[in-house]
């Protein structure tokens, strides 16, 4: 008669929790160190910008209106899209796209466009204007824009000039103040 075997503990049985910890931390180490070089050296964080200039040379061409173009604003401001369009009729519209100082964005529209169709189409449905802000002889109307949203409209003959962003913003003020 033999004699009775003793069944064997496999392997995976005598791993530990230990073991798993330090299995995950040799993947999580250099996802970690990846992600710190990927931020701090290469700047991962920083916007991308782009250079507005032929957009902007662009409607400057079409001459569909006088286009005013942000100056004096800080490093801290990065131009984030931009483009030029022309419809049928020969009105145009330009759009900036900025990130401003606190990383938020912000959008800066001029347009040949009639305010009527322009201001609902940027602002939403039922913009309603809530009062106003001077810089220098300029006098631009404020509007409740979509939900979360506030924006500076400027009307003159020939073009309409619109700064939306975060409600309660002074950067926008910062923005439509830099319009020469």
């Amino acid at each position: 008669m033999s004699s009775p075997e003793t069944p064997s503990v496999g392997a995976r049985a005598q791993r530990r929790p230990r073991d798993m910890a330090m299995s995950l931390a040799v993947l999580l180490v250099p996802i970690a160190l990846l992600l710190l070089f990927y931020r701090l050296v290469l700047d991962g964080d920083k916007p991308v910008a782009v250079d507005p200039q032929s957009a902007i040379e662009q409607a400057r061409a079409a001459a569909a209106f006088e286009v005013a173009v942000p100056q004096g604003l800080g490093d801290d401001w990065h131009v984030q899209s931009a483009t030029f369009k022309r419809d049928s009729g020969g009105r145009g519209t330009l759009r900036l796209g900025y990130v401003d100082p606190d990383s938020k964005p912000l959008q800066l529209v001029e347009s040949s466009l009639a305010t009527a169709t322009l201001i609902p189409a940027e602002l939403g449905k039922d913009p309603k204007a809530v009062g106003t802000f001077r810089a220098g002889a300029r006098t631009w109307q404020r509007y409740d824009g979509r939900p979360g949203e506030d924006a500076l409209v400027l009307i003159e003959k020939g073009r309409t000039i619109i700064v939306a962003g975060p409600a309660q913003s002074r950067t926008l003020e910062t923005l439509a103040s830099s319009l020469s």
